[in-house]
């Protein structure tokens, strides 16, 4: 593979073409594309001081910064791989992912690293750099850049060679890690580049979280491929991204409809100029229709899109010109992708409107697992079509429409939540006998996570004990919101919860309330 296709490669090469142009805004600071491949020269001679090699992981935990995006490209260039770390998860979830993906450096931001410091003996990291100051333990990255001799020369990368971890919530309670390669992310960044025209023009303002695919690969590595401007938030605050949006001019951004909500609850949203947005990409799960006209009004292009992190963002959009002609619709394959539906012995549906289970391939597809050859076994097939678990159909017009999960994945937020993960852990509880976990309708996060148990013989339990026992043991927006007592759960012939009849029971008590 051309160097200059890796995500290091590219980018000092575009350096070298935009050396003075705006590459990145985080605050009041301001990094041209010469200063941001500077300071990316720096740290990959940070780290090979460390001896890092080719193939070692390099671990990010924090909040959005720029020193994400520095540590995503200079381990990129030396040919280690990234791996971004939630900081929405627990400590002993961390603990897990850490391990498992064998991190040798950790950049930690100072208001994250509380996260690992209880237990970094069990870690095997074997480098701590803070990121934004430093504490106790930890090395000050900004001491080390200063005093590192940049070293901008560039590991040759193979097409099929492994640039980033991003793990998943598991299926079975345990995080898997998609492994993404830099072909993948090439394939990746052609299919964002041809779906709406991106530009050296464009000034995109990323208030996803780095941490997940959709903070580092639908729009910033995209845009800065392309010598554009990306405007980096620390989060999301409904007035201070119409702020951001008025002051840069912003002209595209991706969200989840949590977020889309908030910002049109927002006083400032019906007056604020956001004549410069041409385009906000809507992802995580369907946006309402009303949500839609509401952006309509306001001159707002909402399109959004269909992915997973196994396919790096995504792999089905939605042009803006058919949002609501197409309600409901994820959108059609993109440029570098297939789409297919399968029924349950896996022959493509071809009828228009049957249902089928979602299967997706091209460059941009994963491989498989870090480590976990079974559960790659279970999601790829031999012929590199990548099984989603979620289904859908497809019109006559070559639309996607997803309706259902099989995995039974909860969306939150833009959050996904697996119930087996969450249901692992109320098992533990000493009053519980049995319990399904199943996602709610909520007006402001899309869902909201319900736990729905049996009791043992003489226990009792409310929504608070159930809350203060996962505290510590799962991520706060994992922690149940409901709590609903049965006598018995509907199973089927094999013993396994029937999740379609247990929302319909629920659904039927809340009407007779």
């Amino acid at each position: 593979m051309n160097n200059m296709h890796s995500l290091g490669g590219w980018f000092a090469r575009r350096a070298i073409l935009n050396a003075d142009a705006i590459a990145l805004t985080f605050g009041e600071k301001k990094f041209t594309y010469g200063q941001l491949a500077d300071r990316i020269a720096r740290m990959a001679a940070v780290l090979r001081e460390r001896s890092v090699r080719p193939g070692d992981r390099i671990g990010y935990l924090g909040a959005n910064h720029p020193d994400a995006l520095v540590a995503l490209f200079a381990a990129t260039a030396i040919g280690a791989i990234f791996v971004p770390l939630n900081i929405r998860l627990s400590p002993a979830e961390l603990d897990y992912i850490i391990n498992d993906a064998g991190i040798g450096v950790l950049f930690g931001e100072t208001a994250s690293t509380v996260l690992v410091d209880a237990h970094r003996d069990t870690l095997p990291c074997t480098s701590w750099i803070g990121v934004n100051g430093a504490k106790k333990g930890w090395q000050d990255l900004d001491v080390l850049i200063d005093a590192a001799t940049p070293d901008a020369s560039v590991e040759p990368a193979k097409h099929d060679g492994i640039a980033a971890i991003v793990y998943t919530s598991g299926t079975t309670g345990r995080p898997k890690g998609a492994i993404l390669t830099h072909g993948n992310l090439w394939s990746n960044d052609l299919n964002w580049l041809t779906a709406f025209d991106i530009s050296s023009r464009d000034v995109a303002l990323i208030v996803a979280p780095v941490f997940h695919v959709s903070g580092l690969f639908v729009l910033t590595t995209t845009t800065l491929m392309m010598g554009g401007h990306v405007v980096l938030a620390s989060g999301f605050e409904a007035g201070a991204v119409i702020d951001t949006m008025e002051r840069h001019r912003v002209t595209t951004s991706f969200g989840v409809p949590a977020m889309m909500l908030f910002l049109s609850e927002h006083p400032r949203f019906d007056g604020a100029d956001l004549s410069s947005l041409r385009l906000y990409i809507a992802g995580g799960a369907p946006v309402s229709e009303p949500m839609l006209r509401r952006y309509a009004a306001r001159g707002i292009p909402v399109s959004q899109c269909y992915g997973l992190s196994e396919v790096v963002s995504a792999t089905v959009f939605l042009e803006t010109a058919s949002a609501l002609d197409k309600l409901g619709s994820a959108g059609r394959a993109m440029l570098m992708a297939e789409t297919r539906l399968a029924d349950t012995d896996g022959t493509t549906i071809t009828t228009p409107g049957e249902k089928g289970e979602i299967c997706v391939r091209g460059g941009n597809v994963s491989p498989g697992y870090w480590r976990n050859p079974v559960a790659t076994a279970a999601t790829i097939d031999a012929d590199g079509w990548l099984h989603t678990g979620d289904v859908g159909f497809i019109d006559a017009d070559n639309y996607l429409f997803v309706c259902d999960r099989v995995k039974d994945m909860i969306i939150s937020g833009g959050e996904n939540i697996y119930p087996a993960e969450i249901e692992n852990v109320l098992f533990d509880h000493p009053g519980i006998a049995n319990v399904s976990v199943i996602g709610r309708p909520d007006d402001r996060w899309g869902e909201r996570v319900a736990a729905v148990a049996v009791l043992r013989v003489g226990h009792t339990i409310d929504l608070e004990a159930v809350q203060a026992f996962c505290a510590g043991r799962l991520a706060r927006y994992k922690i149940p919101r409901e709590l609903h007592l049965l006598n018995e759960l509907p199973l089927n012939g094999s013993g396994k919860v029937v999740k379609t009849i247990l929302r319909a029971q629920l659904a039927a008590l809340e009407e007779t309330r």
